[in-house]
This record gives C-alpha cells, sequence and structure tokens, in this order.
C-alpha cells in the first residue's frame, strides 16, 4: 500500500510526521511512504535531511522537487499513483494539488476549509473542539475521526529514545533549565544570543543551577555559530559568544552551557524549560515539564504570520511600521499564546508577552526555580491535560492502514 504525506516546517514535522510514521512503519514495516515538503515561511531548510536520516525507507521529496511535481513536470522518484494522501502541514491547496496527480483518496488532520469539504473523506480532529471547528467548516460529523494530538506521542517517543540512539548523559539537566529558543533562522538570530545572556544573569542569581541549550536537529552548528557571533538584533539585548565542544560559550569564556539535541530525552529531568510558543509547548506539557513561555515583541516585524502579511516589511520606506502595528494588534486579540494554556483556560505555563530583557526573564525563572509548589502543580496539571491524548499516533495509524488496504 502507498501513502503520499505533506508537511510544511519543523514543528509539523517532528509533532505530526515524525510519530505517525513511526506508528505506520510499527504496524506496517513494508508500507510505501512518500513525504512532499511543501514550500513554507516556517520552513527551515533542513527539514528533508533530517526526516531521511530519522526514516530512510521514506521516499523524501523537498520542495523544490515538489514545485516541479505540483507543475506537471518530472520530478525524479514521485511514484505514478497512491492509495491515500493524507495532509499533515502546510496549505490545504498541496494536499489537493498531490492528490489530483497521485489519486487515491485524501484525509487531513486538524484543518479543512469550506472549499475543501468535497475533498477529504475523512478529516481527524485533535479533541472535541477542533471536532467542533471542522463541522463549522462544513465536513460532516461522520466524516470526523477524534484521534488526539500526535505531538504528545512524538514527546513520549523522543524521550524513550526512539528517534536516536546517541549517548545520553542526563546530569546536563538533572534539576535544571532547559531552554529551547526556537528553530526558525530569525529565531536562532536572535533568541540564542538573548538566552545566552538569559542564562548568564540566571547562574548570577542561582549560581548552582545547571543551563543546558536544547537545539533542534533542524538547527545547525554554523547558524548558531553566526548568531553567536554578531550578538542577535541590538533590540533584543543578547550576549556575544562562540560555539566549542558541544556547548555554548560568553565572548570572554566565563559561561559555558552544554547543548543537547533531542531536547525531550532531557527535558523531563529539568525543573524548568525556557521557550518560546509552538508545538514544543505541546511536547514539554506532555512530559510534564514547568515552562515559562517567552513572546518577543522586541522586534515585531520580525515576526512570521500567516499568510501574505508576512512580507509586509519587505515594502519600502513604511513595510516594517506597518507589520509592527499589524503584529502588536493581533498579540492584543489573544488571551494566551502557548497552546497548553489556550486548552486548560489558564496560565499553566506563565507567559511573558513584550518587548522583554533577558535580566527580566532570568530574574522570573530563578523566582519560578523555588516555587516548588507552583511548578509542582503546573507539572501535576499539564500531564493531566493531554493523558487523553496518549496513542494518537497509533489510532490514526491504525485508521490510515484500514482505508488504505
Amino acid at each position: 500500500m502507498r501513502i503520499a504525506m505533506t508537511c510544511n516546517g519543523p514543528g509539523e514535522f517532528a509533532g505530526w510526521v515524525r510519530p505517525l510514521v513511526h506508528a505506520l512503519y510499527a504496524r506496517a514495516p513494508d508500507i510505501d511512504l512518500t513525504l512532499f515538503f511543501v514550500p513554507d515561511d516556517y520552513a527551515t531548510g533542513r527539514e528533508p535531511d533530517v526526516a531521511r536520516a530519522l526514516f530512510p525507507r521514506m521516499r523524501v521529496v523537498e520542495s523544490g522537487r515538489y514545485l516541479r511535481f505540483a507543475l506537471g513536470r518530472a520530478a525524479g522518484d514521485v511514484p505514478d499513483q497512491v492509495d491515500l494522501v493524507q495532509y499533515l502541514g502546510g496549505d490545504l491547496m498541496h494536499a489537493a494539488r498531490v492528490h489530483k496527480r497521485l489519486g487515491g483518496t485524501a484525509r487531513s488532520y486538524k484543518f479543512a476549509r469550506p472549499r475543501y469539504r468535497a475533498l477529504f473523506e475523512r478529516v481527524y480532529a485533535i479533541d472535541r473542539p477542533n471536532e467542533e471547528e471542522l463541522e463549522g467548516w462544513g465536513i460532516p460529523h461522520e466524516r470526523i475521526e477524534v484521534v488526539g494530538n500526535l505531538a504528545v506521542d512524538g514527546a513520549a517517543a523522543e524521550a524513550a529514545g526512539a528517534f536516536s540512539n546517541a549517548p545520553m548523559d542526563p546530569s546536563l539537566v538533572d534539576g535544571g533549565v532547559l531552554i529551547m529558543p526556537g528553530t526558525r533562522r530569525r529565531e536562532i538570530a536572535n533568541l540564542v544570543p538573548f538566552y545566552l545572556q538569559t542564562a548568564i544573569w540566571l547562574q548570577r542569581f542561582v549560581p548552582n543551577v545547571r543551563v543546558a541549550f536544547g537545539l533542534s536537529p533542524f538547527t545547525t552548528d554554523e547558524e548558531v555559530q553566526r548568531a553567536l557571533r554578531s550578538g542577535g538584533d541590538p533590540r533584543f539585548w543578547g550576549a556575544r559568544g562562540r560555539l566549542e565542544d558541544g556547548a555554548i560559550v560568553s565572548a570572554d569564556g566565563s559561561a559555558r552551557f552544554p547543548i543537547v539535541r533531542e531536547a525531550m530525552r532531557y527535558a523531563p529531568r529539568a525543573a524548568l524549560a525556557l521557550t518560546i510558543p509552538g508545538t514544543k509547548c505541546i511536547e514539554l506539557a506532555a512530559m510534564s515539564v514547568p515552562t515559562i513561555v517567552c513572546t518577543f515583541l522586541n522586534a515585531p516585524e520580525l515576526i512570521v504570520v500567516n499568510g501574505p502579511l508576512t512580507y509586509l516589511d519587505r515594502i519600502p520606506s513604511v513595510g516594517a511600521v506597518l507589520k509592527r502595528a499589524l503584529v502588536m494588534r493581533l498579540s492584543k486579540r489573544f488571551r494566551f499564546v502557548a497552546q497548553p494554556n489556550m486548552d486548560a483556560g489558564e496560565a499553566l505555563m506563565p507567559e511573558l508577552r513584550g518587548a522583554l530583557m533577558p535580566g527580566r526573564v532570568a530574574r522570573l525563572a530563578a523566582e519560578y526555580l523555588v516555587d516548588d509548589a507552583g511548578r509542582a502543580h503546573a507539572a501535576t496539571a499539564l500531564r493531566m491535560l493531554y493523558r487523553a491524548h496518549v496513542g494518537a499516533a497509533d489510532r490514526m495509524a491504525r485508521s490510515l492502514l484500514e482505508a488504505a488496504s
């Protein structure tokens, strides 16, 4: 049987594709899988390489080849037809295009639109609110199947070492702070220096605390080195430094923070995580890790937003001003930006939003570190929040295999 999938960025690959493919191969080792990476501003460009390394048997089509394929041109080892096309990220139009070229049936996960209600014969929902949202988009109730949040299984599998056999040193983060600064280019460029300065301040406030950086496999050493060399945009008040023997080192060499690449293998041993909104918040919640989430509005025009308005800052003279105003206006519309807080209706993960300073973030992190009762309550509530989602990848894999057989 043959299944094709569409995906866009690092969060969708790590949180959705990775656990689902793992479950599919566990149930059907001989399945023929093709993963199309579609063009997207959230992508890092490293996703295809990471996908090939994790799943050597899977056919991976990078975005450039996908575009040739979508335009009807030759695109290498793409199959002539498949049994099923599964949307797992990116614009829905790409899944529609793959389905038109390769046939079979089409399914989606979490998202749909009225114009595609005739296309998707099944849409998988994360939970009941998502099911209601899909019904509002015109998807008939009988075509919706609630399976749960795939990211929960993704986090659990990574924590168990399913995606890596590299040796592990848990002592790097025992009882300390794990910093996860993001994966997009501008996040690496500005937030690695910001969090380096935060880590330096944090060790002044709490001298014995262990601090480590959890960097994504989508992030290259060269990107981190450039960020540390420049210190990032001045509006982020970051520190300069360097990479040295698997660690981030301050410019004067007085502070050294190890880097871990499989963050979810280490996160359960941390007392606290510092991160930004995204799939990683769900993963940390699933692992019961108390977390502070930072939404940076230091330079709003640098933030990626959905749709063509993300390019607004490229308009000469007025573009940056217009995009800054747009992002600030959008920010005020949301009570929470971290998905676990949205799902819980309360700030289980404390959120910091605005033009943030490293010293302030470090001070609040230091205060949270000594609030044992507060962190224990958050850890328990976060674990309970996503307990029902465990097994989502296997439930969805079973459904897909039944449909494709």
